[in-house]
């Protein structure tokens, strides 16, 4: 399988932290962000 190299940018991954925090968003949409989150590139110095 290939490697995934794509990744979401900073604004894409602050909407969908939004979403995510939504009572109001639906499940579809929370799925949606929570596969862009998931392509996030960790911030550097975050994981020890």
């Amino acid at each position: 399988m290939a490697e995934n190299t794509k990744q979401t940018s900073e604004k894409a991954a602050s909407a969908a932290s939004e979403v995510l925090r939504d009572p109001d968003a639906t499940s579809a949409d929370k799925q949606a962000a929570g596969s862009a989150l998931s392509q996030k590139a960790p911030k550097s110095g975050s994981q020890k």
